[in-house]
């Protein structure tokens, strides 16, 4: 039994049916012409063989008693018949099949996972029109739940599931041993608590020095230490914005959402952008904002309104160590200003270069400040409560936001991979 952290049990807690905390990704695969077998069989098959080593893959929830605190992840063995689902599509799809795939995806979404079951499951997607040279397409659409997985843990599950080449890898199975006994509910309650004694104490030790980092960054200027850099640019004339950010603006996306979803992808060539943004001496991730930026304020001049003050994007930051691959959360989230409000792309790409240099300047303290765990007694009741309370109040009316949108950007592959012997063509997360 291993008890959940505070914020991987905070994903749990504010789960409601019209905000799912599952994460997902729609993969396309590309099999040869020669290929007559069956991609839900072969799924299952290999997923079995690499439950081993994914361990995310083979616990379940459990609650606590009077749900006092945290559930916990006790093995359990799943049944890939009911994880891992076939789904055929329609012959008439207007828009090719990429349009009703993102169809199914917007569809699939909205459905909560079964929490009496490991908290993930598959839907493999066949009827795909045949690619160049008649090859075989299929997709499929994964969800796994935040409380069990962050951006960089998901990554390293795909590693363990996907192979550098079509004959796949031998794996051994003897890693896997026997699933142990569930406790008894007594037992699991006395070991949570003497849990939360220990996480109590460290959050009384902690003090001191979250103290002395929160007056330390309070007596800095953000932002300051790069402004002279971006001076000519066009973003010194604003770096007292960026660095004294406050409430994002309103806007139509931050109000009450019901549990329908849509989704949407597209893809960029990585040799343009790279090109693009090394001439501003930009990160790629400056350049996914950029291109974020630019895409929002597009949209709201086409429809109206475009809000007075620049938007905000919440941007996850990993907390984990190199070399780290646990299954679990380990992140913080921070905020960087988009200039959507600029007209001339040059300034606000400058504008957006200044917020992220002045993010980074406080990052480190920024770490030090989210714990990934800390006392949760009574904490499922509060935060289930306030959920409930926060969406019957339509809260997200009345109450101004952080942040308009969340903007997460996580390294993919650099080479081509291979599931069930098919090629992975996309991935787009969700």
């Amino acid at each position: 039994m291993k008890q959940r952290s505070g914020l991987d049990a905070s994903f749990l807690h504010l789960e409601t049916p019209q905000m799912p905390m599952h994460v997902g990704a729609l993969h396309n695969f590309e099999l040869p012409a020669s290929y007559n077998g069956d991609f839900l069989a072969d799924m299952r098959a290999h997923m079995a063989s690499r439950l081993v080593l994914a361990p995310a893959l083979r616990q379940r929830l459990v609650k606590m008693a009077l749900s006092l605190c945290n559930p916990a992840w006790v093995d359990a063995e799943p049944d890939l018949d009911e994880h891992i689902v076939g789904i055929k599509l329609p012959r008439s799809r207007p828009g090719g099949d990429q349009a009703e795939l993102e169809a199914q995806v917007g569809r699939l979404h909205a459905v909560l996972l079964d929490r009496s079951r490991p908290l993930w499951k598959f839907h493999v997607f066949s009827g795909l029109k045949n690619g160049p040279g008649g090859t075989k397409r299929y997709a499929m659409y994964t969800q796994l739940h935040h409380a069990a997985v962050d951006g960089q843990a998901a990554v390293a599950l795909g590693q363990a599931m996907l192979d550098p080449s079509a004959e796949g890898r031998e794996v051994d199975q003897q890693r896997h041993g026997k699933v142990r006994t569930e406790r008894s509910a007594l037992n699991m309650l006395r070991d949570a608590l003497g849990n939360q004694l220990g996480l109590m104490m460290d959050a009384v030790k902690a003090i001191p020095g979250t103290v002395g980092v929160l007056s330390q960054m309070a007596s800095q200027k953000a932002g300051s230490t790069v402004a002279s850099r971006l001076e000519g640019q066009g973003a010194a004339a604003t770096g007292n914005r960026v660095g004294k950010l406050a409430l994002a603006p309103r806007a139509r996306l931050n109000t009450t959402v019901s549990d329908t979803r849509a989704f949407a992808s597209i893809s960029l060539p990585l040799e343009a952008v790279n090109a693009a943004r090394r001439k501003h001496a930009a990160s790629l991730n400056d350049a996914v904002l950029m291109v974020c930026s630019g895409a929002l304020r597009r949209h709201f001049i086409l429809h109206g309104p475009l809000p007075r003050k620049s938007m905000i994007a919440g941007v996850p930051i990993s907390t984990r160590a190199k070399g780290d691959t646990a299954s679990n959360n380990q992140a913080t989230m921070t905020i960087v200003s988009l200039g959507t409000r600029i007209t001339d792309p040059a300034k606000r790409l400058a504008h957006v270069l200044f917020a992220t240099a002045a993010m980074k300047a406080n990052l480190g303290a920024m770490k030090s400040l989210m714990p990934s765990d800390f006392p949760s007694l009574g904490l499922p009741w509060l935060l289930a409560g306030l959920s409930s309370l926060y969406a019957k109040a339509r809260g997200a009316d009345r109450i101004p936001a952080i942040a308009n949108v969340t903007i997460s950007n996580v390294p993919g592959p650099t080479v081509p991979l291979y599931m069930a012997g098919a090629r992975m063509l996309t991935n787009y997360p969700k």
